[in-house]
């Protein structure tokens, strides 16, 4: 499998909420970068944040499109999130059941067949407009 199709069976697995399938294709030492906070590194710290994940929201990324450079081990993805908002996540706004809707992307590098970084982005401030209303 090329880098391009790992990428895009992580995506699958997120889509179908196959979390143990996304954590196969990591490396052990993972490099998580966040939009906000510090980076994670690790297997395990991946495992709490998707548990986390899990918790609050419940997402659907569609419109995925990929992108690679000449050696083919970085992607770059830009998507649509289709969420809803299950529980509130720390001290952001109250949780009650919010849908959004709302354009991210991700870059994410492959070595040796498995992802060894995943950066994401996304507009905080839009989200917190978008589940505030």
């Amino acid at each position: 499998m090329n880098a391009l199709d790992t990428v895009q069976q992580y995506y699958h697995h997120f889509n179908t909420q196959n979390w143990e399938g996304m954590l196969s294709l990591l490396s052990e030492d993972i490099r998580h970068e966040v939009n906000q906070g510090d980076p994670r590194i690790g297997l395990p710290l991946y495992r709490e944040f998707l548990q986390h994940m899990d918790e609050c929201y419940e997402e659907q990324l569609t419109d995925m499109v990929f992108f690679t450079e000449p050696s083919g081990r970085r992607i770059a993805t830009e998507f649509t999130v289709n969420g809803i908002y299950k529980k509130t996540d720390g001290d952001l706004v109250p949780a009650k059941g919010q849908r959004y809707v709302l354009p991210a992307g991700a870059f994410l590098e492959v070595a040796d067949g498995k992802i060894t970084r995943v950066t994401t982005y996304y507009n905080l401030p839009l989200w917190i407009q978008l589940v505030s209303a």
